[in-house]
């Protein structure tokens, strides 16, 4: 009797994808994050401040989603090419949808590449898109318990945006509380605690981002 393990075959499949992914973006000096989080975290916002403080680099964008364009159609009237991806019955991106997006991209005219994934905290962490980094967004408005809650995600990334802290006291949620807990679940972690509003910390992901860029080319 053969015991077909099809969630095995389905991740080792798209693994293999990402790895080709990867080689791809290599091949043409792109740099590529993957920007995770829940809807309304901040991660569009994010990636038009990043793109516009990252401006001695091209900076285009995918952005995942359900059902609509919203976010790529923002992204672009941002001035950010962007490419939107419809995930239909999937709550993430994998890495199949992302190598189609990117036959619609100039990849020879892009520096850094943000994917920004579906919207939420649990699908998208198993499914690898071949990114060479991945930041998880949350905001303070989830609430401070919102990273105990959702392990993975962060045991998986290399970079936390704690965000929103300009609300913080208005929600009675701890920036700090999450960001050890972020660091408890993973000590290699780089986390930031930032507010869309005020601008505060956003350039100290910028500044990540910038020094990830120039270690992909070293």
């Amino acid at each position: 009797m053969h015991v077909i393990e099809l969630g095995r075959d389905v991740m080792e499949l798209n693994r293999n994808l990402a790895e080709q992914n990867k080689k791809i973006l290599d091949g043409h000096g792109v740099f590529a994050v993957d920007i995770l989080g829940a809807i309304g975290s901040g991660k569009t916002s994010l990636i038009e401040i990043l793109a516009g403080k990252l401006s001695e680099f091209r900076v285009a964008a995918i952005a995942g989603d359900v059902v609509s364009d919203l976010d790529s159609g923002r992204l672009n009237a941002a001035g950010i090419p962007s490419v939107g991806v419809n995930t239909g019955r999937e709550c993430h991106l994998d890495a199949h949808l992302v190598k189609r997006a990117f036959d619609k991209l100039s990849l020879d005219e892009i520096d850094i590449l943000f994917i920004e994934n579906v919207g939420n905290l649990i699908c998208p962490v198993d499914f690898e898109l071949g990114s060479h980094k991945r930041i998880t967004v949350v905001s303070v408005s989830e609430g401070d318990d919102t990273v105990e809650k959702h392990p993975m995600i962060f045991v998986t990334s290399d970079a936390a945006v704690i965000n929103k802290i300009d609300i913080a006291d208005a929600v009675d949620a701890s920036p700090q509380k999450m960001r050890d807990d972020a660091l408890k679940l993973n000590s290699r972690l780089s986390v930031f605690l930032t507010s869309i509003k005020t601008g505060e910390g956003l350039d100290d992901v910028v500044n990540w981002i910038r020094d990830a860029k120039e270690n992909q080319v070293e």
